[in-house]
């Protein structure tokens, strides 16, 4: 029955026979006293409704940021206290970069490939920089829509896309807390590392900067409070001469760069550099994608004591893989190996992730540098780490893998094995099965952690590799600009 009616009936004495008045006289009238309290709440709610619309829908100057949970818009006023405001500290600014630094770097995606590259770069920045889908292994709903042939130089890519979809974005400098810089500097230096000069390979962070240096977010906190990502190893931007024979730029050394944080996949001595996970194969659209990975590998059979993908490097000094190759050719079938001499063998995500995962522990001896994206590879496949280097890892990946590296790694020294002091072997069968699967166990705990999600879609629960660089930088940043 409508409102209006039911209350004419009510004030007539003509109660609906669907109500029942109890402890009530019929009633003969209705005072209009009485009507006008009863009607008054009723008005004045849809009067603050309308008003709620007009005001707010309107108003200029207010701020907005995207639950993580539910995906929904939420407005806030420019000034809010911490209780009422989420994102309070959390506010981060993009800079909006002359397209030269960032999309012009890509749209011409043949002048960042090489000959010796698996496919071209234009298809690795297919889905948002994830590459290409991977959909073998027999159809199974685990390799479905959340599997790509990642290539690790996309990191920048991936983590640009990841920015533009964080929940506390402000277009609002004043409010952030921190400042991206979404310049492609890896991208763009693969293109002029090659057949070019120095002044070629350092005119764009030549240009970045000074750019930088004009702006007002720049210049309350000389850049502090700025940070940026590279899909290189931090070494690759600190040349140290002008040299045209020596590697890389030497953009990490100009004094404004100085102040600027940069996340990279490998840090070398710099205070300013934060070593953040290698892009893995995996990028889970949703929570559920790595629950049902972690529990997948639980339930493996691993047939192998241990495994090793790469290969020799002969004429690297110092080098301990061809030690590592031959213990584990002479292992008796308990070591896996997979030659990455052979063209393209270890490239093959579906090869790579097979041997790691029938293995339980996983060999990760320096390469081309201290650390190696199979590090991140044989994590994802629950295969326990065997490190010969504390810079492979642990000196790295502060904000990504335990401070207690015993936990979900072993480590052997280099020096020991080259003379002869101890044996892979050795070494990895007094490992009780007990102690094993604990390890284990802590290793797939750490996949969340160590994968970037992919950016079209939303984690609900989970702080990926992504989330944890976001949460490192801010407090990184708070303590650089608390002065």
């Amino acid at each position: 029955m409508k409102l209006h009616v039911l209350i004419s009936e009510f004030c007539a004495g003509n109660p609906t026979k669907n109500i029942k008045w109890k402890n009530q006289p019929k009633r003969k009238y209705c005072s209009n006293h009485f009507c006008f309290v009863l009607f008054f709440p009723v008005v004045l709610f849809f009067m603050l409704l309308c008003f709620n619309h007009l005001f707010f829908e309107n108003i200029k100057g207010f701020v907005y940021f995207h639950g993580k949970s539910t995906g929904s818009v939420t407005y806030f006023p420019g000034k809010l206290n911490e209780t009422e405001d989420s994102c309070l500290g959390r506010y981060i600014y993009i800079h909006d970069l002359p397209e030269r630094f960032n999309e012009d770097v890509i749209k011409d995606c043949q002048l960042i490939t090489r000959s010796t590259d698996k496919y071209s770069m234009c298809k690795s920045l297919e889905n948002s920089g994830l590459g290409p889908g991977i959909e073998a292994l027999n159809a199974s709903d685990l390799w479905k829509n959340s599997w790509f042939s990642t290539n690790q130089f996309m990191l920048e890519v991936i983590f640009h896309n990841r920015m533009k979809k964080y929940d506390c974005l402000t277009d609002d400098s004043a409010l952030a807390s921190a400042v991206f810089v979404p310049y492609y500097s890896g991208l763009d230096l693969r293109r002029y590392l090659w057949g070019f000069n120095t002044s070629m390979r350092d005119l764009s962070g030549i240009d970045l900067v000074a750019w930088l240096a004009r702006k007002p977010e720049w210049k309350r906190n000389s850049g502090m409070d700025h940070f940026l990502i590279s899909g290189r190893i931090a070494r690759d931007f600190r040349r140290k001469s002008n040299r045209k024979s020596d590697w890389g730029s030497n953009f990490r050394l100009f004094p404004e760069s100085e102040n600027i944080t940069m996340l990279t996949i490998e840090t070398g001595y710099s205070k300013n550099d934060v070593a953040v996970p290698y892009p893995t194969y995996f990028h889970p659209a949703n929570d559920f994608q790595v629950h049902q990975w972690q529990e997948f590998l639980r339930k493996q059979n691993r047939p192998y004591l241990f495994s090793f993908a790469g290969a020799r490097r002969s004429r690297q000094k110092g080098s301990i893989r061809a030690e590592i190759i031959d213990q584990c050719q002479a292992s008796n079938k308990l070591c896996n190996f997979m030659d990455c001499s052979l063209f393209n063998q270890c490239d093959d995500p579906l090869n790579l992730m097979s041997l790691f995962r029938s293995s339980v522990f996983c060999l990760q001896p320096p390469g081309d540098s201290l650390t190696r994206r199979s590090t991140f590879d044989s994590i994802l496949s629950g295969c326990i780490p065997v490190f010969f280097h504390p810079g492979s890892a642990y000196t790295q990946y502060v904000w990504h893998l335990p401070k207690d590296h015993n936990r979900y790694s072993v480590f052997i020294s280099s020096k020991d094995l080259r003379v002869g002091k101890v044996t892979i072997n050795q070494t990895l069968l007094q490992v009780s099965k007990d102690e094993q699967l604990a390890m284990r166990e802590e290793v797939i705990k750490l996949i969340p952690g160590i994968v970037y999600g992919d950016p079209r879609s939303r984690l609900e629960t989970i702080d990926d590799a992504f989330d944890l660089a976001i949460n490192g930088i801010l407090k990184r940043i708070k303590v650089l600009t608390k002065n």
